[in-house]
């Protein structure tokens, strides 16, 4: 059988759409899903349907039910790796990625005789990306150094 790291064995397709359910159910409000809710979120015909699947995933390791109350399915582990759900930077990552981004234009600075279209166009990249960051001030600082290497490429 097919075994993640933590000991439990992989989800069906079928149960990773059922925990996916549960966890979006739970992220939403703040509570589990009745077993009539499961059934009618995924389509299903029946409750009893519902309660097969819980239970295989309860003894698979993938769901927790506390004490037999009702809305009590906890998620264990979840189902998918982490997402990227936000292009938010936090202040330590916007420092390295502008580091970088200024180590990039030094090199090229640093560069005599011709510079390549090829390596304006990394920097051109390079300062879209931080846009797309959100990191805007940071990308229109760059651009009088940019506009310089531009100049000199052309000359």
């Amino acid at each position: 059988m097919d075994k993640q790291d933590g000991g439990s064995i992989r989800p069906t397709k079928k149960q990773k759409e059922l925990l996916a359910y549960i966890e979006q159910f739970i992220g939403e409000h703040g509570y589990s899903p009745s077993y009539r809710e499961i059934m009618r979120g995924l389509n299903y015909t029946s409750v009893a349907t519902v309660a097969l699947h819980v239970g295989n995933l309860i003894k698979r390791g993938h769901l927790r039910k506390r004490d037999n109350s009702a809305r009590s399915l906890e998620v264990i582990e979840s189902t998918e790796q982490a997402k990227i759900t936000t292009n938010e930077v936090k202040p330590s990552e916007e420092k390295w990625l502008v580091e970088k981004v200024d180590h990039a234009f030094a090199q090229l600075e640093t560069l005599g005789g011709e510079l390549k279209e090829t390596s304006i166009d990394h920097l051109y990249v390079l300062l879209g990306a931080l846009k797309v960051l959100g990191l805007e001030g940071a990308a229109q600082s760059f651009m009088p150094r940019l506009t310089e290497l531009k100049q000199r490429q052309e000359a």
